[in-house]
């Protein structure tokens, strides 16, 4: 299983292991819609999903779950990920680039479900994010957690780390406000 979300930094069920790894051929980007976890109907919060973009990686972390758990930490993930989110398959890597798996379930949404919002300048995005709060909690924790999470694992990535500039005050973006 592969997390890139919330998942890196609150996988809340049981696994064997877990380290950093990513996946190819993705860049992570807050275009989703959450009103089930940090937002709610009439004023959904944004978390992440995948985009495809070429020559792309997407750092973050595998977890082996038990065989004899496998069942229960799906039908568990297809509730928390239900707002829009599909099971996907894609190979996985180690941060050295040797491949863990062939065949890695990921959550990913896409333009097509009824919560997809898409992308928009940053400032918007971050305006979204600082106001929103669903029965998970507050948006911008959600935000933060990652941001902190991924430099844990000394990742860097330039949308969320200009999303979490603009939430603290800082400078973050480009000149048309995407990252």
């Amino acid at each position: 299983m592969f997390g890139y979300g919330s998942l890196v930094f609150r996988p809340a069920f049981p696994f064997v292991r877990s380290e950093p790894a990513f996946i190819r051929g993705y860049v992570r980007r807050f275009w989703q819609g959450s009103t089930d976890h940090r937002g709610v109907v009439g004023a959904p919060g944004r978390v992440v999903t995948l985009i495809p973009e070429a020559d792309a990686r997407c750092v973050g972390r595998a977890y082996e779950v038990a065989p004899a758990e496998r069942e229960a930490v799906l039908a568990s993930l297809d509730v928390r990920e239900q707002g829009g989110y599909d099971r996907a398959v894609t190979p996985l890597y180690q941060l050295d680039g040797t491949m863990l798996a062939a065949e890695a379930l990921v959550y990913m949404a896409t333009s097509k479900n009824a919560n997809w919002l898409g992308d928009a300048p940053l400032e918007r995005i971050a305006k979204t994010i600082r106001s929103s709060v669903g029965p998970s909690g507050k948006n911008v924790d959600y935000l933060l957690a990652l941001a902190a999470s991924l430099r844990d694992m000394g990742e860097r990535d330039a949308h969320v780390e200009a999303l979490e500039a603009l939430i603290l005050g800082g400078e973050g973006g480009t000149q048309d406000g995407r990252v």
